[in-house]
């Protein structure tokens, strides 16, 4: 039997994929869990970049004019991104700032944070780094795939289904940590750096005390600050000093030098390392390590 015809069919044209550009690693990859290989996903700031000086070049402006879905975080460090999409205009573009997809927390929502750097003036701006928390990710996936579904109803029931069991595995990791809080002697955190982590000790009810509010551009902080949490470390009998991810520690090991505390990275996901991106990392693995520091400084 003579088969050679088959070889002969046009090749099936290429569909059309939806295009979808996320500023920053968090959205990234939450969007790669929804749509997998069925959108078109780049993701603008590279691994390793500086997340809060970035630049966008020419062809970054090309990407956000021709996309379908831009998601970006909205607040001070990607102010760019409003600019861009206001100077535009595109009726065939949506656009997501993650801060819209949850309520938002300022940096002086929690009264505990008495540390010098502190001053009654300061404004009152909404916290970007809404990702710290599992359970807000559940609502911008939530979000994230309500829009997928309605720019690409074909590929709705494919994405929903990603996203269901996406969704189940955050509600898993949101579990581990409640299980881990109910179960530890202590509530407290010591961050010797700055500090994104403010919707997540929200989630999980933690005091913490930092060198820097939020995503504070300052590098050195004060000797009263340094001091306050050593004398905060000695007091509470704090076993771990924590950093944050591309830091370059200086803070946290003057508290481990004076105190004895062990010091440990706690990764708010705000970006990640070259390497880290190419061997795999997901917002769910860096929270899983994320976990077993934790477990280490409160018990």
């Amino acid at each position: 039997m003579h088969y050679g015809h088959y070889s002969e069919a046009p090749s099936p044209k290429p569909t059309h994929k939806l295009k979808v550009v996320a500023t920053i690693f968090p959205q990234y990859d939450f969007l790669r869990a929804i749509g997998k290989n069925r959108i078109d996903l780049q993701m603008l700031i590279k691994p390793g970049q500086e997340v809060h000086t970035f630049e966008p070049s020419p062809q970054d402006i090309i990407a956000i004019q021709n996309c379908n879905l831009f998601v970006y975080v909205g607040g001070d460090s990607d102010n760019w991104a409003e600019r861009i999409l206001k100077a535009n205009p595109n009726k065939n573009r949506r656009s997501i700032a993650l801060i819209d997809c949850v309520p938002t927390l300022s940096e002086q929502h929690k009264s505990e944070m008495t540390l010098p750097y502190l001053s009654e003036e300061e404004e009152e701006e909404p916290d970007e780094h809404v990702w710290t928390s599992p359970q807000n990710v559940i609502l911008i996936v939530q979000k994230l795939t309500a829009v997928l579904c309605a720019e690409d109803p074909k590929n709705a029931n494919f994405y929903r289904k990603n996203a269901d069991a996406y969704i189940k595995k955050l509600q898993n990791l949101n579990a581990e940590f409640v299980s881990l809080m109910q179960k530890s002697k202590r509530h407290e955190i010591i961050v010797g750096d700055r500090f994104p982590f403010l919707y997540f000790t929200h989630a999980y009810h933690l005091t913490y005390y930092a060198a820097f509010p939020g995503c504070s551009s300052a590098t050195e902080a004060n000797a009263a600050t340094i001091a306050a949490l050593c004398q905060r470390v000695k007091k509470d009998h704090i076993p771990v000093v924590f950093h944050i991810e591309m830091s370059n520690q200086k803070i946290a090991d003057i508290i481990s030098e004076n105190t004895g505390a062990k010091v440990l990275l706690l990764h708010s996901v705000h970006n990640l390392t070259a390497r880290d991106f190419a061997n795999g990392a997901t917002y769910l693995s860096i929270m899983q390590n994320n976990l077993n520091a934790l477990k280490e400084a409160l018990n």
